[in-house]
């Protein structure tokens, strides 16, 4: 039987992100699994720092500190689950894909945003290509429509 005990979460901060991490949620209780929240941004690097932190020469790291504190308020931990976030930088999938490698993760659950036509041919798609790399299964998940009687 599959029984996942740690299970990523890539967010974009997305409301279909959101979506999926209440059913990541769902299946962390159901079964006593770990959730690692993943963000990852374009990039950590010295491009970002503000002019005061440039003046006095800190480090990134307090730009960073600012992002895990972001990442943190806006995806807050399901109640009664074990969650951990990390943030990256650099290649969504890469991250996603290397993130998962590293921590062992056993399933994957994201959400799509149902590009379609030239948008998603344009855009590509992130989901699709996790699927394609990940070392583990990936679930993907969209916001269902509301149901429309007839």
């Amino acid at each position: 039987m599959f029984r996942p005990q740690t299970i990523l979460h890539p967010t974009d901060y997305s409301e279909s992100s959101s979506y999926a991490l209440q059913i990541a949620a769902d299946l962390a209780r159901q079964l006593q699994a770990k959730i690692l929240i993943l963000h990852v941004a374009e990039t950590l690097g010295p491009e970002n720092v503000t002019f005061g932190e440039a003046t006095s020469q800190l480090e990134p790291a307090s730009y960073r500190h600012r992002l895990e504190e972001d990442l943190r308020q806006r995806v807050p931990a399901p109640s009664g689950i074990l969650v951990e976030y990390i943030l990256e930088a650099g290649d969504i999938i890469e991250e996603i894909e290397s993130t998962a490698q590293k921590l062992a993760c056993d399933l994957i659950v994201m959400g799509t945003h149902g590009r379609t036509g030239l948008s998603h041919l344009v855009m590509g798609s992130i989901a699709e290509k996790v699927i394609r790399l990940a070392p583990c299964p990936v679930l993907t998940t969209k916001i269902p429509h509301p149901k429309t009687s007839s």
